[in-house]
């Protein structure tokens, strides 16, 4: 089953300058519970955007750059490769950014949306998810507290059949 996984606010805003846009540790901790054990999908700048690979998971980064070649990653140069390299996977997780989450919806299965109470300026997008396609399985609300300046909703969307 392949995941889009994102974080996204009011009007699908993702982040700016290759950056988020809030800090929500309860939707990291969530984030490290989900893909850990997992292909992990991304294109170049939002794996460029981590301090070091993330561990645990395998990194699938999608770029254009026939010589890109970092330590801790297999590159692939379309959604396809990435989707062949990840298909012994039960449940692969693309992970931003925004062209990556577009080219991989129409594959999905299932998105992991936290939606962040608020709008932002904003460079960079979440796909629309139009609900002639998309049922919502499960939504859980968290008010905003000391560690967490917005409030916050984990929305499951799984494709209609």
């Amino acid at each position: 089953m392949l995941t889009l996984i994102a974080a996204a606010a009011e009007n699908n805003e993702l982040g700016k300058d290759n950056d988020l846009v809030w800090h929500l540790p309860d939707d990291f901790k969530r984030f490290k519970q989900l893909t850990t054990g997992h292909h992990i999908i991304m294109g170049r700048k939002t794996f460029e955007s981590f301090p070091k690979p993330l561990p645990n998971r395998t990194h699938v980064v999608i770029t254009r750059s026939t010589d890109y070649s970092p330590k801790g990653c297999i590159v692939v140069n379309s959604m396809e490769d990435a989707l062949a390299i990840a298909k012994n996977d039960d449940k692969p997780y693309i992970i931003g950014g925004g062209e990556i989450y577009k080219l991989g919806l129409p594959y999905a299965d299932c998105v992991e949306l936290t939606r962040v109470h608020g709008s932002f300026e904003a460079d960079t997008f979440f796909p629309e998810i139009k609900p002639q396609n998309w049922k919502i399985m499960n939504s859980e609300f968290h008010d905003k507290d000391a560690k967490h300046a917005y409030s916050f909703t984990y929305e499951t969307y799984l494709r209609k059949k």
